[in-house]
């Protein structure tokens, strides 16, 4: 993998991180459960989304073995932190 290829998987990564708060904050501002569903729906995607660039980056040697299986279960900690909030909000709706 050249520099260049390993800049775009990082700014990707960095890309999915962020829409991550960024989408369940937005959500969080509209005026029903209804529309924050659908926020949170696009946060875990987000997280699934880095969570497959995590397994690129262990896969390619690209980071410490250790450490891309922490940050994988950090990951997979929000993942469960939204799905458990969006039946909660699927309860209500």
């Amino acid at each position: 993998m050249n520099s260049g290829e390993k800049y775009g998987l990082i700014s990707q990564m960095k890309r999915a991180a962020i829409s991550i708060p960024s989408n369940i904050a937005e959500g969080s501002g509209r005026n029903s459960d209804k529309e924050f569903n659908h926020f949170l729906a696009i946060a875990l995607g987000s997280a699934f989304e880095l969570q497959t660039q995590l397994i690129l980056i262990k896969e390619l040697h690209l980071l410490n073995e250790d450490k891309v299986n922490k940050l994988m279960l950090d990951v997979m900690e929000i993942q469960k932190m939204i799905y458990s909030f969006k039946n909660t909000l699927n309860f209500k709706i």
